[in-house]
This record gives C-alpha cells, structure tokens and sequence, in this order.
C-alpha cells in the first residue's frame, strides 16, 4: 500500500468565531484523495465555542451530553467526566480547552452536511470524480495511554466493509464482522496533524487508500444506537443527564 500523507500547515484559527473557507479554498486536492479536517477548526468556524469566564465547565459538560459519570480519580490525581455525547462514549463530552485562548470549544454541529459543502466546493473547483471529506477529532482509549484519532462526520467516503456471509481461512462464514475503513486513517492524519502547536489541523491522503467513494456516504450507517453496542452494559452505568 502506497499512501501519501500531506499534512496542511495554516493561520491560526481564532475563537470565538472564524471562518475557515479562505484555508480550504487554498487546499490542492486531487482525484481519490480524503481530506481530513480537525474538528476544532470546524467548530470555531462555526462559533462553537464558550468564553471560560461565563460559564463553568461542569455545567458545559451537562448541556452537551446525554449521560454523565463524574468520577474524582484519587489513584490518579484527576477527576473525570465521562459522557455519553454525539453517540460517541468521550470524556468531557468533547468540549477541548487547548489551543482555545481562553474559550471552550464544543463539538461542531452539523457535522456531515459540512463535509459535504467542502466536498461540493473542493470537487467544483477541480473538476472530481472521487474526494472524500472527513472531520476529525482526538480521545482515549481504555487501558491505553496516550490518545489517538477517530472519524465524527464525513461526506464522500464510505466507512466499513460489511464482511458478512464471506469465509475465513477456515472455511467459516463470517456473522457479525464488519471493518471499520475510516477510523485507521483518521488515526494517521490526526497523528500527523499534532496535538500542541503544530498547526496542522487538515491533513490529505492520497494514493492506494483502499476505500470505496460514495456520494451518499455519511456517519448514519457508521453509527450504533447504544442499545445495541456490545457496551451497552457498560454504557447504561452512566446516568442519563
């Protein structure tokens, strides 16, 4: 496998509000390429954000989640509020403090439908067939260190491959597996975009991807409603908000 990694070095984007257009019209993009865009540039475009003096996080965090855990952490120094948000299991329901100039930055909104308006700009302006669009953003993973990156909208890119029905190596039919596409790739970009001062927040992929274009692709096929997640034992210890 082949793949090109492009990482998009930019302006500082500014809370509370500013419009990201003038970067993305600046991208050069080619047929079969993904563009991955961190959700924290897209949320500040949209004016997603909270100045840090009005409002106390805590009370941020229940506005923007379904569940909430609050969990004081005496092993480990730090309290944690785990949320059930955006039909993603994340801490603190997304909101971000980093790279924030005293603002919270909560999740954009809409997320898909604005993959697709840079999809529709980015293919009228050079004339493509195939580009995917997909927005970004970091978290944690259990028993793991360190965080990673994970797809929460796209537009144009298909993100699994339903395995069921096929055989293994072994001649067993394969019941419940699908692939996840999406998600390894938004880890590379996210890994290139940098989580400090970097300022890398959208990242190209180009070559031998191995992932079908769509132009009816989006998140709602990618998505498990909690009552039929293998967590969901898990899920439903966290109170309802």
């Amino acid at each position: 496998m082949n793949i090109e990694v492009i990482p998009i070095k930019t302006r500082v984007v500014c809370p509370p509000k500013d419009e990201i257009w003038d970067i993305i019209d600046s991208l050069k993009v080619s047929d079969g390429d993904i563009v991955f865009i961190t959700s924290k540039i897209v949320a500040i475009h949209q004016g997603r954000t909270k100045k840090t003096t009005e409002i106390e996080k805590r009370d941020l965090i229940k506005s923007e989640a379904d569940r909430m855990l609050v969990h004081e952490n005496t092993d480990a120094g730090f309290s944690v509020h785990l949320c059930l948000s955006h039909n993603a299991l994340t801490l603190a329901a997304g909101i971000d403090e980093s790279n924030a100039d005293g603002y919270y930055i909560l999740w954009p909104e809409d997320i898909d439908e604005f993959c697709k308006e840079v999809r529709n700009r980015l293919i009228k302006k050079f004339n493509l067939k195939n580009l995917g669009v997909v927005v970004t953003d970091s978290h944690t993973m259990p028993l793991r260190s360190g965080v990673t990156g994970f797809s929460i909208g796209l537009a144009g890119v298909e993100p699994l491959r339903d395995i069921r029905g096929t055989k293994d190596i072994f001649n067993r039919t394969m019941k419940i597996t699908k692939v996840n596409l999406i998600d390894p790739l938004a880890a590379l970009a996210v890994k290139e975009m940098g989580e400090s001062a970097e300022r890398r927040p959208i990242v190209i992929l180009r070559g031998d991807l191995n992932i079908p274009f769509s132009d009816t692709a989006s998140m709602e096929g990618f998505k498990i409603a909690p009552e039929m997640d293998f967590y969901r034992p898990l899920i439903e210890t966290i109170p309802k908000v």
